[in-house]
């Protein structure tokens, strides 16, 4: 039976909530003389100017505190549990799930599932629907919370049950239709396996998805991502050049009749197909305000852009050193050029690019946010890395100084007797901690 109440983790220095001696531990049971079911009821709730607590402490006294503020004006509580209520799991088994495909042994909380709505909202999550019920999606139009990101796939119903592994994926489709009656603006992703939801139903999926333009105001469509360890999965192949090219050909033919029809192109492929092909990646004006770039969409342009603007701002100079970055097989050669052009204004910095090859889940994985520390140190021990090594801020969670395998940053500092520094994935930074 779930504990009564919300307990406080902390309570922000000089708020309201300190006003009212509210402290750590106390709990909160009660707004406005109504439960609080999660962080959405919480945040709703305490918006007027007017709100009443109901505080219980330690010692199970309970306190109620009238407030008034501005509306809106947070009172200044953290919780222990970021939603106020558990995580939701996921209750599918994708024939492409990433997590299904990591080895035994990591830490527990790589293994967790999440399909939770109110994880859209807060981080970004990409959700199947599957799991929630209508009560679940009219909260969510009686909040009015935008956007929502939702994990399409296909909207082949039963190819969708199939991808999914799930009798009721494919009805879950339908909720799409309520939040765009409803105007929630939502962001769709594909994630394309081959043989399976490419070509015809990729084609299909767009044109189906396009009808809830424009409160479905983006599409991005990724490419599986396949680890070594698939026993006993479905077998899935890589996408190849020409398939990368034919992927793209569907997407860029779309865009230009949407645009047309719309004026958006709607629907985005992610940097790895352009790579892949070996084609330019596109201009700015092309990602539209980069909607979904921390989905992999406009992410190199934007690091180029970045990088270009601010690397033409500099005039140079004769300084020296000798610097080590090292990072993924997608994006070395992007990274390698951008080191070429800086060595033209800064000709006595020695600059190498370390490619680290993905040892931990396969070749096959060639994103540098999937590194491991164990690749990196197997790889780079006994090389002359020069003054410091650089890092990208991807190889790390959620804030933490963790890798997926569990050593740290000081681990490979140690390791490799060197200084480590994390560079952010911008195009500034990048230069600056090339140069600083």
């Amino acid at each position: 039976m779930k504990e009564k109440g919300h307990l406080i983790k902390s309570v922000a220095p000089n708020s309201i909530a300190e006003e009212m001696e509210i402290e750590a531990g106390d709990k909160l049971l009660r707004v406005n003389d109504k439960e609080i079911k999660d962080v959405f009821d919480y945040h709703y709730a305490v918006n007027d100017e007017y709100i009443v607590l109901l505080i219980q402490k330690p010692d199970g006294e309970e306190w109620e505190l009238e407030i008034e503020k501005e509306v809106e004006e947070d009172i200044g509580i953290e919780f222990q549990e970021g939603l106020m209520d558990s995580y939701r799991s996921c209750r599918n088994k994708c024939m492409f799930c990433f997590i299904d495909q990591m080895p035994p042994g990591m830490r527990e909380t790589l293994y967790f599932k999440d399909d939770d709505a109110r994880l859209s909202f807060l981080q970004g999550n990409y959700i199947t629907l599957t799991n929630m019920k209508d009560e679940d999606i009219d909260r969510i139009i009686f909040y009015k919370l935008s956007p929502i990101n939702i994990s399409v796939h296909t909207t082949n119903k039963e190819l969708r049950c199939t991808m999914l592994s799930n009798r009721f994926a494919g009805d879950a489709l339908d909720k799409i239709k309520k939040l765009y009656d409803a105007g929630i603006t939502m962001n769709g992703q594909i994630v394309l396996c081959k043989g399976v939801n490419d070509g015809e139903e990729l084609e299909r999926s767009i044109h189906d998805l396009a009808a809830y333009l424009p409160h479905m105001q983006s599409v991005s469509v990724v490419p599986v991502g396949l680890t070594k360890f698939r026993e006993g999965l479905v077998n899935l192949e890589k996408f190849n050049k020409q398939d990368a090219l034919s992927v793209l050909e569907i997407i860029h033919r779309w865009q230009g009749i949407l645009y047309k029809a719309y004026g958006t192109r709607f629907i985005h492929a992610s940097d790895e197909w352009y790579i892949t092909a070996g084609l330019d990646i596109p201009t700015s004006d092309n990602y539209e305000g980069y909607l979904q770039i921390e989905n992999g969409v406009g992410m190199v342009r934007s690091l180029m852009d970045e990088f270009k603007e601010y690397y033409e701002s500099l005039t140079g100079d004769n300084r020296e050193k000798h610097i080590s970055l090292a990072t993924g097989v997608l994006a070395a050669p992007i990274i390698e050029d951008l080191m070429k052009q800086i060595s033209e204004k800064y000709p006595n910095i020695k600059i190498t690019v370390h490619t680290i090859i993905n040892e931990y889940f396969g070749t096959d994985i060639t994103v540098a946010g999937l590194l491991t520390a164990g690749d990196i140190i197997n790889q780079l021990k006994e090389k002359d890395l020069g003054d410091y090594l650089l890092l990208p801020d991807v190889l790390l969670r959620n804030g933490e100084d963790v890798l997926l395998d569990d050593f740290t940053i000081n681990d490979i500092k140690n390791a490799l007797q060197t200084e480590i520094r994390i560079v952010q994935s911008d195009g500034k930074s990048l230069i600056d901690a090339v140069l600083n």
